[in-house]
């Protein structure tokens, strides 16, 4: 057992020291356990602690806090964005195969810390769920948000460590396009009801996370069939991984979420006749004046009880 153990730790410290000089004196990239720590102090803190706390309380008021954070990320994402163009998939990278440039050279060492930088803003991205907890949104707080949450830092970490550069950077290179828009939804969406209307877009950004992860499934693939791609193959499998799990838990999301209200909405038209609704086994009946078959009495809106009615809305608006 002791030789065991000791086969495991020099296997440990040799993948270690196959780690990119540029980084081993950053801070974090030493080990990967204080990433391994914090990602799993805050499964328990959004699963566990908080939840707990917030239980018999009331939801906090932080639509500001929550307004100056997702535009702040829009921001972050942006640049991430921009200079992950600048310094290479804005025409200095190959798409089809690029390996990753160890050298001192410039260009390359300021895709390294790029890299870093996309590292670190993968924990801002935690605040979000501690808004939902702090405002009693549990629901929220899903198996695929902790999951997409907790893992990504973990999951960098490797890119950086090993291969801060060329190929894999596509992944934070689009990711960080799609949370442009990502934030940009989420900061207008609190900023209050006036902004609702213009959020007809929300159901279409689950989609645009999906293609997101196909994109990045079929880049990362490409190189089972470029044999003479110098990229470590072990990261494209990571890479690809990672996309084909997202991918499903998103589709997953998709469905119960917009397959289910659609199903619901469809239910309700069918079990409303002659201005009366079945509703858990009750009926509720609308009084008042037939208009164009619907009632418009201030009691019932399409032969639905007004009261059921703003309760859906709120529940559409809410996010």
């Amino acid at each position: 057992m002791d030789h065991l153990w000791l086969e495991i730790v020099d296997f440990y410290n040799r993948t270690l020291d196959n780690g990119d000089p540029r980084v081993n004196e950053w801070p974090m990239m030493q080990s990967p356990w204080p990433t391994i720590s914090i990602c799993l102090l805050y499964v328990y803190i959004v699963k566990v602690l908080a939840p707990a706390y917030m239980k018999d309380r009331e939801p906090m008021n932080i639509r500001t806090f929550m307004v100056v954070y997702n535009f702040l990320m829009v921001i972050v994402s942006f640049l991430t964005f921009y200079m992950l163009g600048r310094y290479g998939w804005f025409g200095k990278y190959n798409w089809r195969c690029q390996p990753v440039d160890y050298s001192d050279n410039e260009d390359a060492v300021m895709m390294v810390h790029i890299a870093w930088w996309y590292y670190l803003s993968k924990y801002l991205e935690f605040i979000d769920t501690f808004f939902f907890v702090l405002r009693r949104k549990f629901s929220h707080v899903s198996t695929l948000h902790v999951i997409h949450h907790g893992v990504m830092p973990m999951s960098v970490w490797w890119g950086v460590k090993f291969t801060p550069g060329g190929h894999s950077t596509f992944f934070a290179f689009i990711n960080s396009f799609v949370h442009i828009l990502m934030y940009i939804y989420y900061g207008m969406a609190a900023m209050g009801p006036s902004m609702y209307k213009y959020l007809w877009w929300k159901k279409y950004m689950t989609t645009v996370q999906m293609v997101q992860f196909i994109i990045i499934f079929i880049h990362s693939f490409q190189l089972l069939f470029n044999s003479q791609c110098n990229y470590p193959r072990g990261f494209m499998w990571w890479i690809g991984f990672h996309a084909v799990m997202f991918w499903f838990l998103f589709m997953d999301f998709y469905k119960s979420a917009y397959h289910k209200k659609r199903t619901t909405s469809k239910r309700l038209s069918e079990s409303i006749a002659n201005g009366v609704m079945h509703a858990n086994e009750k009926t509720k009946e609308c009084d008042g004046s037939v208009q164009n078959g619907f009632y418009q009495n201030g009691i019932c809106v399409n032969g639905i009880p007004k009261k059921l009615v703003s309760r859906c809305n709120s529940n559409k608006k809410e996010d």
